[in-house]
């Protein structure tokens, strides 16, 4: 392997020199209402190992570098992102993967999924994490990936075993979708979905919907809060080409309740009924995305690099 890494290294920036520039791929006229067809599409960061779960905290966007445990920030005006927490997936420094998804609580708290502690948790600020979700049943979760926090303080996240430490073992049996109460008390939301990703709330808080990462059948699931009710808002797997390639990932909710989710070669644009108004193609593998600063700013983590762009609707809670 050794041997082989200048070839690969070379062969890995020739391969990003021939990405085309991101650009605006409409399907239907009500996307305009939404993101303008020559919007300008900014990249600040390049080079990541797997870009990952960006959310607004406080006054920037932070982001994961899963395989290099490390979580970045950028905000308006800076050349390029800086480190934020090393490690972030772990209590001390190692080399199982970092954190995966990220979120805000009421309380201005950073939520992390922790792929190498294999738990939802907490920052502290000080390079310290609280455990705030680390069993089910007392078994260990596979690796919870991505989370949303509700309304009323109620955080869902899913476990499939992307990020599962190598050498050990998964617990579960199942991939889970699960809540965390503000009791602390941890609950099945439904095991009925394999390989469940990306997650988010309705505007109504009534409906939990799914980026369903599987290679046979990438699409987007919804369901109610108690897991009833689960059925198929859009399946993306036709769209997969060679030049559009990765699957469904994660999303976010607009305002107006549209679906933005990560899809085959960028982020898909859906009606809350599953309608596909377009794609903001990055032409590569895209993981996730999340508004900040006047909620306008949607910032997009696609592979190895991360972008922002203006967009003509708020995002959910701005």
């Amino acid at each position: 392997m050794k041997a082989l890494a200048p070839f690969l290294l070379f062969a890995s920036v020739a391969w990003a020199a021939e990405v085309p520039a991101p650009r605006v791929d409409k399907l239907d006229p009500a996307l305009d209402a939404l993101v303008a067809s020559d919007v300008k599409i900014e990249k600040v960061g390049t080079g990541y190992g797997w870009a990952e779960g960006p959310v607004w905290f406080k006054d920037r966007f932070v982001f994961s570098d899963v395989p290099k445990n490390t979580a970045y920030a950028w905000k308006r005006g800076e050349n390029s992102p800086t480190v934020f927490l090393q490690p972030s997936g772990t209590d001390e420094p190692s080399d199982l993967q970092g954190s995966n998804g990220l979120a805000v609580d009421a309380k201005g708290n950073l939520l992390l999924c922790q792929h190498g502690a294999r738990r939802v948790g907490q920052s502290l600020g000080d390079g310290k994490f609280k455990p705030l979700a680390t069993t089910f049943d007392g078994k260990k979760f596979n690796s919870p990936n991505d989370l949303v926090v509700g309304a009323d303080g109620t955080v869902y996240f899913t476990d499939p075993p992307y990020g599962l430490p190598k050498g050990q073992k998964a617990e579960q049996g199942f991939h889970g979708v699960y809540k965390l109460a503000t009791d602390g008390k941890v609950s099945l939301v439904t095991k009925e979905v394999q390989w469940p990703n990306g997650i988010a709330l309705s505007n109504d808080q009534k409906t939990l919907y799914l980026a369903v990462s599987d290679n046979a059948k990438t699409r987007v699931t919804a369901c109610g809060l108690d897991g009833t009710g689960l059925r198929d808002v859009f399946v993306a797997q036709p769209l997969k080409k060679a030049d559009r390639p990765g699957g469904c990932d994660g999303l976010k909710v607009d305002e107006r309740g549209n679906l933005w989710t990560t899809g085959p070669g960028g982020v898909l644009i859906l009606t809350p009924e599953g309608k596909h108004l377009g794609t903001i193609l990055f032409h590569q593998p895209t993981a996730n995305l999340a508004w900040g600063e006047d909620g306008k700013t949607l910032f997009v983590t696609s592979n190895h690099d991360v972008f922002v762009l203006r967009t003509l609707v708020k995002g959910q809670g701005f």
